[in-house]
């Protein structure tokens, strides 16, 4: 991974399933990595971060090679329970932002729970009630 906007194709293609199943959603790119929208709320931003050269992010995730990162939000009573262990970690900016290490293991089963959470918690109100 040769910057900080590189995503692996299969975190990528993993997401775009995901995301696919929430109404009204769109995938664009963001000021690094990528970003899905529920209109102009991001529910989901994904990018790769470096040690060293990515400031807060760095030091939140103590990361110690290049890693991605996904971020989302989270409901308050989540939050704490998210953030108090790997691979979560309390983000770099918001009051419900959730970073999260993309390791090798990652339950994909959980993130897409945790992502239409994060939907919810953006969408109108019409939309959420559409998500299980």
């Amino acid at each position: 991974m040769s910057d900080r906007a590189d995503v692996p194709d299969e975190v990528l293609s993993e997401l775009r399933k995901i995301c696919a199943g929430l109404p009204e959603t769109r995938e664009e790119p963001a000021w690094v990595g990528t970003r899905w929208r529920i209109r102009a709320r991001t529910f989901v931003h994904v990018f790769t971060a470096h040690p060293g050269q990515d400031g807060a992010y760095s030091r939140a995730a103590e990361l110690t090679e290049p890693t991605v990162i996904m971020t989302f939000r989270a409901q308050p009573e989540e939050l704490e329970a998210l953030v108090s262990g790997e691979p979560f970690f309390r983000a770099a900016w918001g009051h419900d932002v959730v970073g999260m290490k993309v390791l090798g293991d990652v339950d994909w089963v959980e993130v897409a729970e945790l992502l239409a959470e994060s939907y919810r918690k953006l969408a109108p109100a019409k939309l959420a009630k559409l998500v299980g």
